[in-house]
């Protein structure tokens, strides 16, 4: 059975209506089941590499050029990536985001990253402040070595408080501010680390083929 862009939007908004919310330190949400499994089995099975860190990690742009989106020429290519895009570029769910996460999206762009870490990877503490308005980090890899690879979480000052949790077909959410501070501290990954990350961004992205619709705007 195809999967359908009205499947994937069912199961986004049961799964935000079920949100666990936290205030500490900054406001964010646990989500559970948030895509079918069907599409969760699909997106996991796209082929492509993972990429070679070469020794280098910290920031997600150092690799821009081994960097995977549901672009256009992937929405043409894989029926999930197509499937995905119209459900979160659709009315029904764009409006129910900005309602329940508290944000306005009029006038941003969908941009979908599909990230496959490997081991050496990690991240700095990073807001994602600035052109980014909404982050989803949708976590998809099943090997059970994986439970401990969530988002690391900061306060203000970049102390490291905990970490999401990890496990497939689960996500953290926050809108980017000042102390929106998230990151991913160095430690052992077997394996392949597999994640979709869901940003929504102003017209001030200036990587226009990293964008799912550049030239629709919500």
């Amino acid at each position: 059975m195809a999967i359908t862009p009205e499947a994937v939007t069912a199961s986004m908004l049961a799964s935000i209506d079920s949100a666990q919310r936290s205030e500490k330190p900054y406001r964010h949400w646990f989500l559970d089941k948030c895509v079918p499994d069907d599409a969760a089995d699909a997106i996991l099975a796209l082929p492509f590499p993972a990429p070679e860190l070469g020794g280098l990690s910290g920031k997600r742009e150092l690799h821009n050029n081994t960097r995977t989106y549901f672009d256009q020429e992937n929405m043409a290519r894989h029926p999930v990536c197509r499937a995905f895009n119209e459900a979160f570029q659709g009315q029904t769910l764009t409006k129910h985001i900005e309602t329940v996460f508290g944000l306005d999206l009029t006038g941003t762009y969908l941009r979908v990253e599909f990230a496959q870490d490997v081991d050496g990877f990690w991240l700095e503490p990073h807001t994602d402040l600035g052109v980014k308005k909404f982050t989803m980090l949708l976590y998809l890899s099943r090997d059970p070595s994986h439970a401990n690879l969530g988002t690391d979480i900061y306060d203000a000052d970049k102390k490291h408080l905990g970490r999401s949790p990890f496990h497939s077909n689960g996500a953290m959410v926050f809108v980017p501010s000042d102390i929106s501070y998230h990151g991913f501290e160095p430690r052992k990954i077997e394996g392949v680390r597999k994640s979709v990350i869901i940003n929504y961004v102003t017209n001030e992205w200036r990587a226009r083929e990293q964008l799912a619709y550049p030239e629709k705007p919500l």
